[in-house]
Order: structure tokens, then sequence, then C-alpha cells
């Protein structure tokens, strides 16, 4: 009897709250041609964001550093890897510029991950935040870092630049970090995340998590638990969405229901703010987020008075 070879399961198809409307409005063409002229990335292309139409048509861009070849192979990112690009020290410049001419209440940076450099490009996000300080004085900071793993004193690097919001996600539940995102460490994201509050106590400190990895609902508890014991102000939580067949696969669609339900239990542990949504991403919506972090402080101050 001839064996049975077994096929490969098809590919999941996303169900209709995960379904976006593209439309390349005018905004759009000239967020990305301004990007385009000032030679700058952005994690919304490298990274195959779903939000990317809404964010750019509202002139909303998330500019990546340090280069488009990432250090590390974790397997949700699109982003490449590989011999990473070199350390351009124009950059910063040309990202205050844009900020400038986008006129941005509010902008977020991010980087691939740069293992390479002797403080993981610690001292790149520092001079960026200059930059845009200067260029910019009324627009609102907010960095999305690497987890700077063997770099000491990175973190205090970045946050003595004194941004605004201090973004680092622990991305997964630890259970699934061997698989999910190698080369990093739970622990460390955690202990990143409360040296950043330690050291920008009027700051904000903000960290994600994608669900849909074959997570459980108690892992993603603790999670939140671990994430408040690190004074984080910030939880955002959505899908994970497989870029491409060489990725994980994506176990489960969550439905809208249990993400309102994830926001509603974050809220109970005592975080500020809380955005869950199928859709929701670091940087989605992180303006208005923004906004709404420094009302949920002052409500909070007032509460305790």
């Amino acid at each position: 009897m001839a064996r049975e070879v077994p096929t490969a399961a098809a590919p999941k198809r996303r169900p209709p709250w995960l379904r976006v409307r593209l439309a390349e409005t005018p905004e759009l063409l000239e967020t990305r041609a301004l990007m385009r002229r000032l030679s700058l990335g952005t994690v919304c292309e490298e990274a195959a964001c779903p939000n990317l139409h809404e964010c750019w048509s509202a002139r909303h861009a998330t500019v990546m550093l340090l280069g488009r070849v990432c250090t590390r192979a974790c397997a949700f990112c699109n982003v490449a890897t590989g011999r990473p690009d070199r350390v351009d020290p124009d950059e910063p410049r040309r990202v205050a510029e844009a900020v400038a001419e986008l006129r941005l209440r509010h902008v977020v940076v991010t980087s691939v991950d740069r293992d390479d450099l002797p403080d993981g490009g610690a001292g790149h996000f520092a001079a960026c935040i200059e930059a845009v300080r200067a260029a910019a004085p009324q627009t609102t900071v907010e960095v999305l870092t690497p987890d700077f793993r063997h770099k000491p004193g990175a973190v205090e690097t970045v946050a003595a630049a004194r941004p605004d919001v201090y973004n680092h996600n622990v991305e997964t539940v630890p259970r699934l970090y061997r698989r999910i995102r190698p080369g990093a460490s739970y622990e460390h994201s955690l202990a990143l995340l409360a040296r950043a509050r330690q050291r920008m106590p009027e700051g904000f400190t903000k960290s994600g998590l994608m669900v849909g990895l074959g997570e459980e609902p108690d892992e993603v508890t603790r999670v939140m638990q671990d994430l408040r014991a690190a004074n984080v102000d910030f939880l955002t939580i959505g899908q994970y969405l497989r870029p491409s067949p060489r990725h994980a696969e994506v176990a489960r669609f969550v439905e809208p229901a249990e993400f309102d339900a994830f926001a509603a239990q974050a809220r109970r542990q005592g975080f500020l703010l809380v955005s869950s949504s199928p859709l929701t991403r670091s940087s989605y919506h992180a303006d208005e987020d923004f906004e709404r972090l420094r009302a949920a402080r002052s409500e909070r101050a007032r509460a305790a008075l």
C-alpha cells in the first residue's frame, strides 16, 4: 500500500473584521513621496502593516531608523534579516525635516535590531529625538526601541534624551519566545521597561502584545501582571497576521469580543490606557492615544487627591 503523503494545511482566510479598505488618497501619495525624497524607511512598509493606507492618508508614518536590514530573525516579523546597512549620521536631520513638513503633533520612531553596534543604536535614537525637538518643538516623540540586549547603558542613553513615550514590545508570552522571538529574553524586556520608567518618571512607558500565536488566556493575564509590575502605563494588543509562508503560522483569529475582554482586564490591572482590537498595532492612532494618556494620568492624579 502506498504511503499517504500529508499535504500542507490551507492558509487561514482572514475573517471579515480583518479586511481593510485600500485607497490611494492624495495625502497617502504625498506622504510616500516625502519618505522617498528624504530616503527614510518606515516600519509601515517593511512590516507590511495592514493600517498603512489609513495612517498615511492621515499623514502619519512610523520612521524606521538604522537601515532596512535587521540582525535578528524573529518568526513574526517581515523586516529583512542579514548584513545590516551602514549607519547614516544624517538620518536624524532628515527625520526631523519630515516631521516638520508633515506638521505632526506626535511622531513614532523605531528601528531594526542592530546587535552589531556597540550601543545597539541607542545614540542614534537620542540624536533623532534631539533633532526633532529642534525642528518641531511642539511635536511629542515616541520611541519604539529594540531590546538592546547585551548593550549596557543603551536604555539610559535613550531615556536621557527624554522621549515623551518609551515603547518596547514584549510581543508574545514567555512560553513562545524560543519559537517566535529567538535571541530575545522576556525577562530582559521587562527589566528594560522598568529601567525606562525609573529614568523618565515624567514620561510614559508602553508595550505591545500579539495574540493568535498559540498563547493561552491565562498566559496573557500573566503578561499583563508582569508589565504592570514594571510600571508600564499603556498596553496594546493586536492580532498576529502572517506576513508570508516562511513566517510563523496563525494559530487562530481572535474575535473582537475577546479583544474587548482583554481591554477590560487590562483596565482592571491598572494600565492608564489600553488599545485592544484585531488591527491594533504599536503606532496605530498613536497621536490620539498620547492625548488620551495625558488625560488619563491627569484624571488619576485628581482622583488621588
